[in-house]
């Protein structure tokens, strides 16, 4: 068979005699051949320059039109004799692709200056804050699948379905032509502008077996149930880009570790979550827990929240900490008294919520603790907390006063966020004992902490999560190195003035004191006969 490839920017192509559309002619091919090409694996490949025409310098569109014909056929319709509608096979794409580029309108907050490109200011002034530019890819694989299964029309699986034609009369399915760019990663596209002369091309084409198409068309499928919009097929794509990096530049045996690490992450996540809950929907007594580290976690995890919203962060990212802020606020209900006050409304419109610490709380030594870890606390919080919120007036780009205290209190959070567990460690530390905690979900969100930390050591992250994984670790070895040195002793006496061995020696009571008040009551049948 033959190969015709045209460029246009058309998408409609009928001028076959233009010799300087036709990009490339390739005689001889043989289906299904992997033998033969330049590098013995049935593979051709050409290279050509393009000369850059003024409409695709202001964001127009070029179209390659790929025609496979039996030898001695011809593509042109018009030439009679030389074409034959069964032995030509047509497929199309556009070449470029139009990506968005957002300008955040950052600048100093104090001074009005930015660093940002006047001549990016410019275009955003001129286009708006989101502008849609053509991008180019100087790479293109043009794969024909070696397949011999006998497709029917209205049986192919989707995705696959979108690449299968038939013929109309005859019912039978032409060669499957893919145009392969998995492997063209977005931070390799550029954009196409009036400061470019010409675009390189680098057309290749291979055979490929059914099994990978399969992998290839899985891959790049996008639902047409989708309503997340363009913005998340963007973040999709770049998602997509740091795994492909990983698989080509990651030892395999490291990636493969990384893949079951990435497994057994989510099962503990899982079992995190689920021992919390747990825990908190038992328990009765607030002996031992830090009350107020609950509250300023509901807080931290409100403020995340916000701020990847102010971000644009990923979807399913926005939903897991959605659903893990929803979990704080329940525990508030656990850790304090919570109802409405119906009669003094908000505007005489809302009720009032009332919070109130529970009994169990307000009449322990914990309240005494936690409130003394709390004083500790801000005598180095607030001052810390006001350094950074002045370095991040002074040194760092906002795009105004509500970005400013969200990026504020993010990053102090994400700096010095180690701090707020230190009261737990206090109440530990003045009660000699950490039998109240939740030793289980804090074991699986330990092992989850190891498991970012060879995450953000394998994949590209900022400096500042490294850093943050890092003090997750110390903090859960100070919380080690307190079981360790407050080992459950049965002898030890406890909030409550009684002992483990006291415990067990009620417990056992019981039982015995069941059996002799039985051999009281049930008098012997003589006596029962004599009554």
């Amino acid at each position: 068979m033959d190969l015709y490839i045209y460029l246009s920017e058309d998408e409609v192509f009928t001028d076959f005699n233009n010799t300087e559309a036709l990009f490339w002619y390739q005689q001889d091919l043989v289906y299904g051949d992997w033998t033969t090409g330049d590098s013995g694996d049935g593979c051709y490949e050409h290279y050509q320059e393009l000369d850059l025409s003024e409409n695709l310098k202001q964001n127009g569109s070029i179209y390659i039109h790929i025609y496979f014909t039996k030898s001695g056929f011809h593509p042109d319709p018009k030439r009679k004799g030389q074409y034959r509608r069964l032995s030509t096979v047509h497929a199309t794409r556009m070449l470029n692709k139009y990506k968005r580029r957002k300008f955040l309108k950052t600048k100093n907050l104090l001074t009005g200056e930015t660093e940002a490109d006047p001549e990016m200011i410019k275009r955003a002034e001129s286009h708006g804050p989101v502008e849609i530019i053509s991008h180019w890819h100087p790479n293109l694989t043009i794969n024909m699948v070696d397949d011999h299964t006998a497709w029917v029309k209205g049986s192919v699986p989707p995705p696959l379905d979108q690449h299968v034609k038939f013929d109309a009369v005859s019912g039978d399915y032409y060669p499957i032509v893919y145009f392969n760019d998995y492997w063209n990663l977005q931070k390799d596209y550029y954009p196409i502008n009036e400061t470019l002369e010409n675009l390189p091309l680098r057309l290749t084409y291979c055979p490929l077996s059914l099994w990978r198409w399969q992998l290839y068309a899985a891959q790049n499928a996008r639902s047409p149930w989708n309503f997340l919009g363009e913005d998340t097929y963007e973040q999709s794509d770049e998602d997509q880009d740091s795994v492909k990096v990983a698989l080509l530049e990651t030892n395999p045996y490291l990636l493969g570790l990384t893949i079951v690490v990435s497994i057994v992450h989510s099962i503990f996540e899982f079992l995190a979550f689920k021992n919390d809950i747990q825990f908190w929907n038992s328990r009765q007594s607030l002996e031992g827990l830090s009350v107020r580290s609950i509250i300023f976690g509901v807080f931290q995890s409100l403020v995340v929240l916000l701020y990847i919203l102010d971000n644009e962060t990923n979807f399913v990212v926005q939903v897991s900490v959605f659903i893990g802020l929803l979990i704080d606020f329940w525990k508030i209900t656990k850790v304090m008294d919570v109802r409405l006050d119906r009669e003094n409304r908000i505007a005489g419109i809302f009720p009032r919520l009332i919070f109130k610490d529970k009994s169990t709380y307000v009449d322990s030594s914990t309240k005494i603790y936690d409130d003394m870890a709390f004083k500790y606390l801000s005598w180095l919080l607030y001052p810390l907390f006001g350094c950074y919120a002045v370095y991040s007036l002074l040194y760092v780009e906002h795009k105004g006063w509500y970005s400013w205290v969200l990026s504020m209190l993010y990053g102090f959070l994400l700096t010095f966020g180690f701090i707020t567990m230190t009261p737990q460690l206090f109440i530990n530390y003045k009660m000699k004992s950490v039998a109240h905690l939740p030793w289980r979900m804090l074991t699986y969100k330990a092992l989850n902490t190891f498991i970012d930390d060879l995450f953000a050591f394998v994949i590209k992250m900022p400096m500042m999560y490294r850093i943050g994984c890092l003090r997750d670790d110390v903090v859960f070895f100070i919380y080690l190195y307190q079981r360790w040195i407050y080992r459950v002793d049965p002898n030890r006496v406890n909030e409550f003035g009684t002992s483990g061995v006291d415990q067990s020696r009620d417990s056992s009571a019981q039982p015995a004191a069941a059996d002799t008040t039985a051999a009281i009551t049930d008098k012997p049948e003589g006596e029962k006969k004599n009554d």
